[in-house]
């Protein structure tokens, strides 16, 4: 048996991707019906949209095999204030954060069901105003969604259909968004791992 040090997955150090003052490389999506994206105490803002609100990635895309990481709170609203879009498996998926009510957890969408459908899906309850450590960790062969560092979504990818919802499109490859909620965004990373 390999000793854990060479167990463990080699990874750059990461990344700052929001220097909290402003949005850099991450642009408004134009969803239509979208709210305002701005910067408000050091975090992007995402103002309530009807229905989406986000921002998406324009520089690098990270892969294989990485990690990105953000703190995200829910300010006022009632559903998913941090769904988060990634490119996986020759495609993409989104961990959605506290959707359909606000409190749902879970990937969409796989093998063509939402993340309040597919065994990704749990609820967890979430308290407006506060912090949480969001994550996806994603290699070629699964992903890993985690909160407060606890693995809440993972599936294995072998043999699945993924992808995102139709709405969640214009977050290709990599966005954040919000549904009908004001949400913040802030210490943004990203670790590319081999």
């Amino acid at each position: 048996m390999l000793p854990a040090a060479a167990r463990q997955v080699a990874a750059s150090a990461p990344v700052t991707l929001f220097d909290g003052k402003t949005l850099g490389a991450w642009k408004p999506v134009s969803f239509g019906g979208e709210g305002e994206v701005s910067i408000v105490d050091g975090a992007i803002r995402l103002d309530r949209g009807n229905d989406l609100t986000g921002v998406v990635w324009t520089g690098k895309v990270p892969g294989p095999s990485f990690r990105v990481q953000m703190e995200a709170r829910r300010v006022d609203g009632s559903d998913f204030f941090c769904a988060v879009t990634v490119p996986v498996a020759g495609s993409h998926c989104t961990f959605v954060v506290g959707g359909w009510g606000g409190t749902v957890v879970g990937f969409s969408s796989l093998d063509g069901l939402d993340a309040s459908e597919n065994e990704t899906s749990h609820t967890v309850p979430f308290v407006d105003h506060r912090w949480y450590r969001v994550a996806v960790d994603v290699t070629p062969t699964r992903i890993h969604g985690l909160i407060d560092d606890k693995v809440e979504a993972e599936a294995v990818l072998a043999g699945r259909q993924v992808d995102v919802r139709l709405e969640m499109m214009p977050c290709r490859p990599l966005g954040i968004a919000s549904w009908r909620t004001v949400s913040d965004i802030r210490t943004l990373t990203l670790q590319e791992r081999s």
